[in-house]
């Protein structure tokens, strides 16, 4: 038998912790001593120990860990509860990359500030596109992201039994309705036949002058780059003169490698 400090220092935790495990019946003493109270535990014991600190270092709150170690519990509760701990750390995990690659693209922007951004003015002839539209909250990429991504998937399941010939790169292009919605077209340019086209919308975009810049990287990190074309709009005199569009030049599995040019039409 071992007293309580032996036992807590065997199973590196804390006395206190011990009596907090007691008090919820998730690891009770071998023995209590009736007349002093003083609480022993058994060396079988420690494996108990070891499976709670396991599952708490896992995640699990202390009355998940009390429902995975009960006896009665089917193994397939206990398969389901594991599942969507490791579904819950793979979205965490996810999302810490998200933010580590907005926080890169943030101190690129901040290292570059010293150098003018490489912004060309283009000419952007008139474009017939077939496209799908969707409506997000605003242009925040946290709004704009999870209509954009589907709209494009759809865009080229509808593409493939539609009698339309693409005749260029994908284009997504943004219309501010009112303060907190945004149309937004996923579009590519085609030549449209009298044929079906699934469901697809004609557009035609007007022949613009715009201020352009190339994004290399995710797209969710693009917002830098947008400030930095407005930056140099507002700093040369010009104004803006219709929706912004996204040109995805190339786009790889790994959305690091992105290259996407930005379009501002201005006046």
């Amino acid at each position: 038998m071992f007293s309580i400090g032996d036992f807590a220092r065997h199973g590196r935790v804390s006395v206190r912790m011990l009596r907090h495990y007691d008090a919820l019946g998730l690891l009770r003493p071998a023995r209590v001593d009736p007349a002093t109270g003083y609480r022993s535990y058994a060396a079988a014991q420690l494996a108990r120990l070891n499976r709670i600190v396991a599952l708490k270092d896992l995640g699990f709150t202390l009355d998940q860990v009390a429902t995975l170690l009960a006896d009665e519990v089917p193994v397939e509760q206990v398969r389901g509860m594991l599942t969507l701990r490791r579904a819950e750390l793979e979205a965490s995990l996810a999302e810490g990359a998200a933010r580590l690659a907005q926080v890169e693209a943030r101190l690129r922007t901040i290292e570059a500030e010293g150098s003018a951004p490489d912004v060309v003015v283009k000419e952007l002839p008139a474009l017939r596109v077939v496209e799908l539209t969707g409506v997000a909250a605003g242009f925040a990429p946290e709004a704009i992201g999870p209509v954009v991504r589907p709209l494009c998937a759809e865009l080229g399941r509808r593409l493939a039994t539609a009698d339309v010939t693409p005749a260029g790169r994908l284009t997504c292009y943004y219309e501010q309705r009112a303060e907190d919605e945004v149309v937004v077209h996923a579009a590519v340019p085609a030549s449209v036949g009298p044929g079906e086209l699934n469901g697809l919308t004609v557009a035609d975009l007007p022949p613009v002058r715009a201020a352009t810049l190339v994004h290399r990287g995710a797209i969710d990190g693009v917002l830098p780059s947008w400030q930095a074309v407005v930056r140099w709009i507002d700093e040369q005199g010009f104004t803006s003169a219709g929706p912004q569009r996204e040109l995805y030049l190339d786009c790889p599995e790994d959305p690091a490698g992105w290259v996407t040019e930005l379009q501002e039409p201005i006046g």
